[in-house]
Order: structure tokens, then sequence, then C-alpha cells
């Protein structure tokens, strides 16, 4: 059964290592290219990209190099294997975290529409950052402390944290208060979005910035609804089973399937990959910085590609008549007959 499993697993991980560096990298060459996008809380949508290119780069490939050589230096629990764990603990919860105020930063977009320029600024989000890596990281560095061990994961091929019935209170404490609860908040601030939204769509409403207000139509509400839907869905189901895996593994000795763990640990690496495509790509001003890229990027190979055509026949031709028409062509001619 493993030996079938085993490539689907590592196919499904090189995809989406591929697909997550390739996701994010397009957002921060948006960032850099588009000025506009740069709002006071950008930072936080950064921050998720980063994480997860990061995550990308770094961890997923180490999973794909030990599914390859049957876990190579990191089965042995050692250094590599303490490092490579404290960075998937530290990158998901930093990216699971910054999803958190991002959507934080969105609902007061929407709820507070007058306020926001008050209630967000760059003060706050900075500090929202600072207090966030420092918990990740105090977090990420329990298991040096003495609460909790990383180990090598023989189904995963991953170094993580290990659940057992010795570790309940570090297990409970990190999957509770590290993964459900930034879960749950995001789903209730999508709840509260939601219904808010479907309110202000019957009744009508204005929107306001720095120069001026403006009437936003009911289908605008809709979509972003729909928008909100797919994102809380896509956040249960790819979180839901590993947090049911590792609760079951908490409270009960018995082996979880192999290939149940490697579904749910694949759905959470997925995330890294969808975030930016659900939360950040799928919103019009980002739609419209990619088509004004692509644009810009498709009218660049025309250039390159017009450049670098020999001339035709047509355009040789009528450079040659011109080129005689000059006088001094034509008095040598005159001269010459």
């Amino acid at each position: 059964m493993l030996t079938v499993v085993l490539p689907v697993y590592a196919t499904l991980l090189i995809t989406t290592s591929v697909g997550a560096v390739g996701a994010n990298l397009t957002l921060l060459l948006l960032f850099m290219s588009h000025l506009k996008l740069r709002t006071d809380s950008w930072a936080l949508t950064l921050n998720l990209s980063l994480c997860d290119m990061i995550f990308g780069l770094c961890v997923i490939p180490v999973a794909i190099y030990s599914s390859i050589l049957d876990g190579g230096i990191f089965s042995n629990d050692g250094i590599p294997c303490q490092i490579l764990g404290f960075l998937f603990v530290l990158l998901l919860l930093a990216s699971l975290n910054s999803l958190v105020w991002a959507t934080v930063d969105k609902f007061t977009e929407i709820c507070f529409p007058l306020r926001y320029a008050q209630m967000i600024t760059k003060k706050r989000i900075w500090i929202i950052l600072v207090s966030l890596w420092i918990y990740v990281i105090a977090v990420a560095a329990l298991p040096f402390l003495g609460f909790g061990e990383y180990r090598f994961s023989k189904e995963v091929f991953m170094c993580l944290p290990s659940f057992n019935t010795s570790s309940t209170a570090y297990g409970v404490t990190l999957i509770s208060g590290g993964v459900l609860a930034p879960v749950l908040a995001i789903c209730i601030l999508y709840i509260a979005i939601i219904h808010i939204a479907r309110n202000q769509a019957k009744r009508g409403t204005f929107m306001c910035n720095d120069q001026h207000c403006y009437y936003v139509p009911i289908r605008s509400y809709f979509r972003n609804t729909l928008i909100l839907i797919v994102s809380a869905f896509y956040l249960l189901v790819c979180w839901i089973p590993s947090i049911t895996i590792s609760f079951y593994e908490i409270f009960y000795s018995h082996n979880v399937p192999v290939i149940a763990k490697m579904a749910s640990t694949w759905l959470v690496v997925l995330t890294s990959g969808v975030n930016p495509w659900v939360n950040s790509l799928s919103q019009r001003k980002y739609r419209k910085a990619l088509r004004e890229s692509w644009r810009k990027l498709k009218r660049i190979f025309q250039d390159m590609g017009s450049n670098s055509e020999p001339p035709s026949e047509n355009e040789r031709h009528s450079s040659i008549q011109s080129h005689q028409c000059l006088p001094g062509h034509n008095t040598v001619t005159s001269v010459q007959t």
C-alpha cells in the first residue's frame, strides 16, 4: 500500500511547493510594481505571503527529499530534525495568525468604513506584527525548553510536534490555542462580515475614502460574500482533519492510518499555496494589478519579438528606394549615365 501511495504523496508535495512559491512570488511582485496596493495594512498580507513562500521553499522540499531517501539525515531526530520541526510550527502559526489579523482588517473595513482610517494605522499594524512574531517564536521554541518534542514522522516524512498521552498538556495547548482558536476566529469573523454585508446589501450603502463617498451596488456585496464563504470552507477543509487526528493521537495510543495522516498533512501544507489566491488575488484591486502587469509583460515580449525579426522584402525594397532618392545618390547616378 505504501509503495502505491508514496509516489502520489510526493507528487502532491512537489505540485504544492511549486504552486506556493509561484503564487506568493506573484503577489510579492505585484506589491513591488504597484504602489497603490501598499495600504496601511498591506504589511499583514506581505507577512502572510512571505511565510507561505518560505514554507514552500524550505519545509516542503525537505519533506520531498525525505520521502525519496526514506528520511535521510532527519530520521534520527537530531539537530536538523529539530530545526525543521521548529520552522514547520513557526511558519504555519505565523501564516495562520497573519490570516487572522488580515481578516480582522477586512472586518473593520466593511463594518466600520467611516472610522477605518482611524482604527487601522501603520503604528498599530507594526505593533500587531511584532507581537505576532514574539508569540509564534515562543510557541515554536517550547520543545527546546522541555515542553513537548519534535520527532521525525515516518508516515509523512516530516519533523513534527510529537502528540501522545505523555505530552497531553503540550498537545492540547498547541492544537487548541495555536490552531483551533485562530481557525474558529477567522470563521466567526467571516460569518459576521457576511451577515453585515447582507444587511447592507438590502438597504444599499456608501463607501468613503479620503476624497469622496460612492455608492456600492448590491452585486458587489454578494460577490464579496461568495469569496468569504469559499475562504471559510477551504480553511475548515484543510485544518479540521489534522486537528481531529492530532486530538486522537493525544488521548488515544492507537496508530492513525498512514493514508489519513498523509492526506491531513498535505491539506495543511496546501494552505501555503491557496492562501494568496483566496485571500488576496481574488480581490478586485489585485486582479486589476495582475491584468496590468500581464499586459506590460506581453507588450515587452512583443517588442522584443518585433525587434529580433529580420525586415521583410517589402521593407527592404522601400528602404532601397528611399536610399536611392537621396540627393547625393541622384547626382552620382546622373553622372554615371
